[in-house]
């Protein structure tokens, strides 16, 4: 059995390559970005998951956070990825890339298709 504190962090580091593949694309807010993460297909990611992850990206200054005028309702605040973000998700694209084929070459062996 896989500890949940292990998935969980393994987890993050996955969910934090994706925020940032996903700012890449386009400035999001927070909300707009769970949304975002849902229809690539990672469902019950909480807002309170993301917003400690946005924290950390702006920390590490991979994005920053700019409050724009929003069409509907309040001020919302945008997130943009910087260059040290580009190269960070360069870094995780290439990464996940070697892992994703070790895993699915160890969990595929014995299979005959």
């Amino acid at each position: 059995m896989i500890d949940l504190n292990i998935r969980s962090q393994l987890f993050k580091g996955i969910l934090e390559g994706c925020i940032l593949s996903i700012i890449k694309e386009e400035a999001v807010y927070g909300y707009e970005l769970s949304i975002k993460l849902q229809e690539a297909g990672i469902e019950n990611v909480s807002e309170g998951s993301i917003y400690p992850i946005l924290l950390r990206l702006q920390k590490e200054k991979y994005i920053y956070g700019e409050t724009q005028k929003s069409p509907s309702g309040p001020n919302r605040k945008y997130y943009f990825i910087t260059e040290d973000g580009l190269k960070a998700l360069k870094v995780f694209e290439h990464e996940w890339s070697l892992l994703k084929g070790s895993v699915d070459q160890l969990l595929n062996r014995g299979d005959s298709n």
